[in-house]
């Protein structure tokens, strides 16, 4: 139980270190210049793989990303000439988990190609060969990864609407845990999503940091040091972003039986996300449930407009397995 909490709290430090308290808006340039890109720049979209599904057909690519490399992901796309809405995917950051890639919402997604959606799920970098664990909380490249995932999903959205059986209007965006915090920033940053799933994710630096868990944590590892870190890397300020996410609809989900992202801190976050927006608190740990996943989805047929999935097949989808903290 202990070590479950410690990586809980592991998980949020990071987030809470990458989002300084800036009190600049969203919009502003100084914020925003961060994150450009080239996006006229060749996507150099490459097909490793491809499986026939019955309702869909699941691509196995990889496409450049702005800051290096290639980013591992799966194209899932419906039978059928569209145009058709399309949900960009991310995964959450469980230490064990298999699932901690694009795997995670591969099944959901392949589900909701019978409502006519495309979807684009990505590895994070975290999850892309040959990967080093960062052990060390205050290490640079816990910023520069998240800076580097951000503008990934960005490149993502400029691959989707390259596509002519895409509806550039009709475009959402899904992310646990680490993800979510990545869609938190997205949601001020990039107004070409219509609607936001964040789930089991930090929202504000600014609520993160009056926990008494992170006064130990700064303590610990020494104020000057993590102070210093913070105002390098205050662009990152995810809580700035999503409370300017309008118009896009942004619906919370998050578990009471977590420890450090819990039912009262949830509501903290919320409070800060602008409208149109729905908080919504399921009896589950981190990974969510079944109820979440079935509001995830009905929410999403609506906001873009979909067609209708039957409960039969929801129910059918697997629910995400959380293994013990190791």
């Amino acid at each position: 139980m202990q070590k479950r909490k410690e990586f809980l709290l592991a998980i949020s430090f990071v987030a809470i270190l990458l989002f300084s308290a800036a009190h600049a808006r969203a919009q502003d340039a100084d914020l925003v210049r961060h994150f450009d890109y080239d996006q006229k720049a060749p996507l150099r979209i490459k097909q490793v793989g491809v499986q026939h599904r019955q309702h869909a057909t699941v691509y196995d690519i990889a496409y450049a990303s702005p800051k290096g490399g290639v980013v591992p992901a799966y194209l899932v796309v419906p039978k059928g000439r569209g145009p058709f809405a399309a949900v960009i995917w991310g995964h959450w950051c469980w230490q064990n988990s298999s699932m901690r890639n694009r795997k995670e919402f591969l099944d959901e997604a392949v589900a909701l190609a019978q409502t006519g959606l495309v979807s684009l799920l990505t590895d994070h970098p975290i999850s892309r060969p040959g990967y080093v664990q960062i052990k060390d909380p205050l290490d640079e490249r816990n910023a520069t990864e998240f800076l580097q995932q951000v503008v990934d999903m960005r490149r993502g959205v400029d691959l989707l609407t390259a596509r002519r059986d895409v509806d550039s209007k009709r475009i959402g965006y899904v992310g646990h845990s680490c993800n979510a915090a990545v869609g938190a920033l997205l949601s001020g940053l990039d107004h070409r999503f219509k609607a936001f799933v964040l789930m089991a994710g930090s929202m504000s630096d600014e609520i993160s940091q009056n926990t008494k868990d992170f006064q130990e944590f700064r303590q610990k590892m020494g104020p000057e040091k993590v102070d210093a870190f913070i105002a390098k890397y205050n662009y990152l300020d995810q809580g700035k972003f999503v409370s300017h996410a309008s118009p896009a609809f942004v619906f919370l989900q998050y578990g009471s039986r977590e420890t450090f992202l819990n039912a009262d801190r949830a509501r903290q976050y919320a409070a800060i996300v602008s409208d149109p927006k729905e908080l919504k608190i399921y009896d589950a740990e981190h990974a969510l449930n079944a109820e979440a996943r079935r509001d995830r989805i009905h929410f999403l047929i609506e906001q873009l407009n979909l067609k209708p999935l039957s409960d039969a097949i929801i129910a059918s989808i697997p629910k995400l397995y959380q293994p013990p903290n190791p």
